[in-house]
C-alpha cells in the first residue's frame, strides 16, 4: 500500500458467494490476484532483425513474447520457393530451419522466459520440433521454459486460411503435437484454442467462444480416442481470445467462458483434475478495432481493451501497437504498447484484487446471458455433427460471413460509432510507418541456400524418409519431425513430405 492509496483486499465477495479459484471458476482460476504474463507480438524480416527487436523488448520488461511468422513460413513454404516471392519477412519473421531459430533466439536465455508464443497453426508440429532441437543444442531441458504453440489449425479453415492439408489430416497433426507435449514436455502449451481470429473475422462474442470450444472438443475427442486422458491434456491448454471495445460485455465474456469450460470438462469429459476445468486465457487486444484514420486514437482503444482484460482476470496479454493498422509496428509503438500493459498492471491497482466486478448487476446478468447463449450454440454445433462437419459443410464460414456483413453495415450506417471514421473525422497527420528492409528477402533466400549446402545432405534425406514412414504408418510424427529438424531439413521440405502422404487442402463447400 502507498500512503495515497487505500489498501485493497484480494476479494470483496461475501462468504456465501462463489470464490475465485473454485469451480466453476467464473471469478478466475486463482484465488490470488497477480499480474499477467506480458508479451508483445513481434517479428519481421530476417531472424537477425527480429532478434534485435526481441532483445530490446526483453530489456523493456517483456516477460514473454510472441513470434510473428511470415506467411510463407505459416504455409510451410521455404523462402527460396517461387511461391514465397514478395512475401518473405513481410508480416512476420521468415523461419526456414533450425539455423534460423538459432539466430532468432541468439543471446536470449530460454530458461528465463515465461512464454514464447507463436502463430504456428498449420505447422505447430514443426515449431515444437524446432524448440526441442534448440534446447538440446543448448543443453537445456525443454520443460524448464514455456512454449506456447497456437497449433489451432481448425480455426484456419474457419477464419484465417493458412491451412495446408485436408481437415482430418490437419486435425491429426495438431493432436500429434498435443499428445507429444502433454506427455513429454507438460510445461508447454501445445494448443491455444483460438477464438481471436474468429472474432476478427466478424464473429459475435457468443460465436467466438462457441466455435472455439467446438474446435477444442474435436482435439480432445481425438486425444481421448488415442487413449490419452483428458486430465493429462486439458491442464496444458490455453485459450486465445480477443478483447474488443465492448467493455462490459467483454469482461462478462471471459467470466462466462470460464464457467462454460469448467462444466464442459466436468460434465462431458469427466475431468477430475481441477486444472482441467480451469480455463487459462491469453487475451489479445483486437486488431480489427484499430483504425488507419487518426491512428493515435488507437492508444486509447488498446488501453481500454487491456483494462477490460485485466478486470476479467486473464493469465497473459498482448496489447496492439497504435500503428498496426498501417503495417508492422515501429519500435517506439511496440514499446508504448508494452508500457500500456505495465501502467494498467502496476499503477492502477487492478492486480491487487480478484474479479472486482463480481456482484455488479450489469456484469453478472451479462455473464449469465452469455453462458446460456454459448451453451445453446455449442448444442447446435453438436447437432450438426461437430466442428469438422461444420467446417466441411461451410456452415462456420457462412455464419461468419453473415456476422461480418452485419457489423460492416452497422459501421457504415453509423449505428456503431468509430471515432475518426464515421464520427468526428479529421485529416490525419502523417505518421512514421515501419519499413521492411528491401534486402531482407534476398538475404533470407541466401541463408536457406547456405543451410542446405552446409548440412549433411544424406542425414537430412534419411530423416525425411523416416518422417514419411511415420506419417504413412499413422504414427505420431513429432519424434520423426524432431529428427528432421536436427538434420537441418527445412520447414518446406518437412511439409512437402507430409503433403505427399496426406495430400493438400482444396475447398469443396459452397454456400
Amino acid at each position: 500500500m502507498t500512503p495515497d492509496r487505500p489498501e485493497l483486499r484480494p476479494d470483496y465477495a461475501p462468504e456465501a458467494a462463489e470464490h475465485p479459484g473454485s469451480f466453476p471458476f467464473t471469478r478466475g482460476v486463482s484465488a490470488e490476484p497477480r499480474p499477467w504474463i506480458m508479451g508483445q507480438y513481434a517479428g519481421f524480416g530476417t531472424p537477425r532483425e527480429s532478434n534485435q527487436r526481441f532483445r530490446k523488448l526483453l530489456d523493456a520488461g517483456v516477460t514473454g513474447f510472441s513470434v510473428a511468422l511470415d506467411l510463407p513460413t505459416q504455409m510451410g513454404i521455404d523462402s527460396d520457393d517461387p511461391q514465397a516471392a514478395g512475401e518473405v519477412g513481410r508480416v512476420g519473421v521468415a523461419i526456414d530451419s533450425l539455423a534460423d531459430i538459432e539466430v532468432l533466439m541468439d543471446g536470449i536465455p530460454l530458461e528465463e522466459i515465461s512464454q514464447v508464443r507463436t502463430t504456428a497453426n498449420s505447422i505447430g508440429y514443426v515449431w515444437a520440433a524446432l524448440f526441442v532441437a534448440l534446447a538440446e543444442k543448448r543443453g537445456v531441458d525443454p520443460n524448464t521454459f514455456g512454449m506456447f504453440i497456437q497449433n489451432d489449425v481448425l480455426k484456419e479453415f474457419i477464419s484465417r486460411g493458412t491451412q495446408i492439408f485436408p481437415a482430418d489430416a490437419s486435425l491429426r497433426l495438431a493432436v500429434d503435437t498435443i499428445e507429444y507435449c502433454a506427455t513429454t514436455v507438460p510445461n508447454w502449451t501445445p494448443l491455444a484454442m483460438s477464438g481471436y481470429h474468429i472474432r476478427e473475422s466478424g464473429a459475435s462474442a457468443v460465436q467466438e467462444i462457441a466455435f472455439t470450444f467446438a474446435n477444442a472438443r474435436a482435439y480432445l475427442d481425438e486425444c481421448v480416442r488415442r487413449g490419452v486422458s483428458v486430465d493429462v491434456v486439458a491442464p496444458t491448454l490455453f485459450t486465445f481470445l480477443a478483447i474488443t471495445m465492448d467493455f462490459l460485455p467483454e469482461v462478462a465474456k471471459f467470466r462466462a467462458a470460464r464457467r462454460v469450460w469448467a462444466r464442459l470438462m466436468r460434465d462431458s469429459y469427466g475431468a477430475k483434475d481441477a486444472r482441467s476445468q480451469q480455463l487459462r486465457i491469453f487475451a489479445f487486444t483486437a486488431g480489427s478495432t484499430l483504425t488507419a484514420q487518426q491512428p493515435l486514437n488507437n492508444v486509447v482503444r488498446a488501453s481500454l481493451e487491456a483494462t477490460a482484460a485485466a478486470l476479467a482476470g486473464v493469465q497473459t496479454m498482448h496489447v496492439s501497437a497504435y500503428d498496426e493498422a498501417l503495417g508492422v509496428p515501429t519500435e517506439s509503438a511496440a514499446t508504448l504498447a508494452l508500457r500500456t500493459q505495465q501502467v494498467v498492471a502496476f499503477e492502477s491497482g487492478l492486480t491487487e484484487t480478484v474479479d472486482p466486478f463480481a456482484g455488479s448487476y450489469a456484469v453478472e446478468a451479462l455473464t449469465d446471458d452469455l453462458e446460456h447463449e454459448i451453451g445453446d450454440l455449442l448444442d447446435d454445433i453438436g447437432r450438426r455433427g461437430g466442428a469438422l462437419a461444420c467446417i466441411e459443410s461451410g456452415w462456420f464460414a457462412e455464419q461468419l460471413s453473415d456476422a461480418a456483413y452485419r457489423h460492416t453495415q452497422a459501421v457504415e450506417s453509423g449505428e456503431r460509432v468509430v471515432v475518426g471514421v464515421n464520427r468526428f473525422p479529421a485529416e490525419t497527420e502523417p505518421l512514421e510507418v515501419f519499413a521492411i528492409d528491401p534486402e531482407a528477402e534476398a538475404a533470407q533466400v541466401k541463408a536457406v541456400l547456405r543451410t542446405r549446402a552446409d548440412r549433411n545432405g544424406a542425414a537430412a534425406e534419411r530423416a525425411l524418409a523416416g518422417l514419411r514412414a511415420a506419417a504413412t504408418a499413422g504414427d505420431n510424427v513429432l519424434p520423426a519431425t524432431i529428427d528432421a529438424v536436427r538434420a537441418y531439413a527445412t520447414v518446406g521440405e518437412i511439409v512437402d513430405v507430409l503433403r505427399s502422404v496426406h495430400g493438400r487442402w482444396r475447398p469443396t463447400a459452397t454456400f
